[in-house]
């Protein structure tokens, strides 16, 4: 990855960090690094396995510990010097992270660490110069609708469980074949849509279905959906087994933000992303693929 872009991501950390008893925001956090928010909210994700405000989140509770254990200050002041409002919200932010309250943790004894902040250019470096090469091709894709299952799941690894358990049930409940005005009626062609995101929540919707001709009578339980044109930088996985085909798809998201993003002249352009399922990946299949697909847009000079 550049140096330049992880120095931008670093900035955005060592901002956070003078900047934690003040009152902080994704768009003023984006703001140091100069990128759009939801780009910057998705790099930082993929970067710190978090969201950003998830991250200030427990960097302050992080160092409110390290002062409620290790000296004698007032609780509420300690509360206000890591910018939690007041003491109630401090309290239960802190019971959430650590299962006892302020007061039980400097009884307990505890003396956490002074754990330091996340440092980005330290991680391993890539021993390609450069960055990776990886295939892409731009394309524009149409407005088109979607009918589907769909759940709203969260950023914090939570997706990680939810989204693959939502993939069993819907291949194990046969749900597709419930799809109706499929524009692909021969051997279906599904999708797995990020949309409706919310970044201060580290929320969005995932929604796996089939483009539709229309919205006809469709079958009470499937969602109608209907997504407007957008450029996307199409990424398709490198084949392998069945058995390897999830740990690939997630390798390639990474190397989408880590690796291609630096060097590509573009970033997200905040509208829904996307895989495509097909022919390539299924029963009969000895090698599997498929298709990402990243809404962006050009950088701004």
């Amino acid at each position: 990855m550049r140096t330049d872009y992880l120095r931008q991501i670093q900035a955005t950390i060592d901002h956070i960090e003078t900047h934690l008893d003040e009152e902080l925001s994704l768009s003023r956090i984006a703001a140091v690094a100069r990128i759009s928010d939801f780009h910057f909210h998705r790099v930082f994700l993929v970067m710190a396995g978090e969201t950003v405000m998830e991250y200030v989140r427990k960097r302050r509770l992080a160092r409110s510990a390290y002062a409620v254990a290790h000296t004698d200050e007032r609780l509420l002041d300690i509360a206000l010097a890591h910018g939690f409002q007041n003491h109630e919200t401090f309290t239960r932010a802190f019971k959430r992270m650590f299962d006892m309250t302020p007061a039980e943790y400097r009884k307990s004894g505890i003396r956490p660490p002074a754990y330091g902040k996340l440092d980005v250019l330290q991680r391993n470096t890539n021993p390609y110069l450069g960055g990776i090469h990886m295939e892409y091709r731009i394309v524009t894709k149409p407005a088109f609708k979607v009918i589907g299952y769909e759940l709203q799941t969260t950023n914090d690894g939570e997706n990680l469980k939810q989204i693959p358990a939502f993939w069993q049930e819907y291949l194990r409940n046969g749900w597709g074949h419930k799809i109706p005005n499929r524009v692909h009626e021969g051997s279906p062609v599904e999708l797995g849509i990020c949309h409706g995101f919310n970044m201060e929540e580290g929320t969005f919707l995932y929604l796996i279905g089939m483009e539709a001709t229309d919205f006809d009578n469709v079958p009470e339980g499937l969602v109608c959906r209907e997504f407007g044109e957008a450029e996307y930088a199409v990424f398709t996985t490198p084949k392998v087994p069945e058995q390897e085909f999830s740990p690939s798809i997630q390798n390639t998201w990474n190397a989408i933000f880590t690796e291609w993003f630096p060097h590509s002249g573009y970033e997200h352009a905040g509208k829904p992303e996307f895989e495509l399922y097909d022919e390539r990946c299924g029963p009969g299949n000895e090698l599997w693929e498929m298709d990402i697909y990243v809404p962006v847009k050009r950088k701004s000079a």
